[in-house]
């Protein structure tokens, strides 16, 4: 009985810490990123054009997400609207950059941190998934509802 329950309890431990192994990153993330995460799935995400949101970085009132659909990717810049975030812009590396930040409307130390946080989270990443980010030509205002205007073709927008 005790060896019973010793295989039981060990088998049972094994197999936690391999589904514990296999959990993806974003299972540990924040409400902020949670909330973030199912915006944009909730916007963008088709059945014929998978969203992936793979990197969120949180700095007080704004983040910026590292999304790919497909071979196209990019960055959006969000704002805390109260309890809700906004979508206010896709561009691609120019949101990793504090000055970029900057441009898009964030106090310096906002935007330097920011950008700290995103280079921290994309760190895990592969190169070729922080490559597919850059690749979005441009910038592109969002209104309130996730929605752009519309928009010559080229401008790298996968959305």
């Amino acid at each position: 009985m005790w060896n019973r329950r010793l295989t039981i309890g060990a088998g049972l431990l094994l197999a936690s810490a391999c589904l514990t192994a296999t959990v993806p990153a974003w299972a540990a993330d924040s409400r902020d990123q949670v909330a973030v995460r199912h915006l944009l799935m909730q916007t963008f995400d088709k059945p014929d054009a998978r969203l992936q949101v793979e990197a969120i970085a949180v700095q007080a009132e704004h983040a910026v997400a590292s999304w790919a659909q497909g071979e196209r990717g990019g960055r959006a810049l969000l704002r805390r609207q109260g309890q809700a975030w906004q979508i206010v812009l896709c561009a691609g590396d120019g949101l990793k950059q504090a000055a970029g930040l900057r441009e898009a409307g964030l106090k310096p130390a906002d935007a330097q941190a920011l950008a700290g946080r995103l280079a921290q989270v994309e760190a895990r990443l592969t190169p070729a998934q922080r490559e597919r980010y850059g690749r979005f030509e441009g910038q592109v205002r969002m209104d309130a509802q996730g929605a752009h205007p519309p928009q010559s073709h080229g401008h790298g927008h996968g959305h």
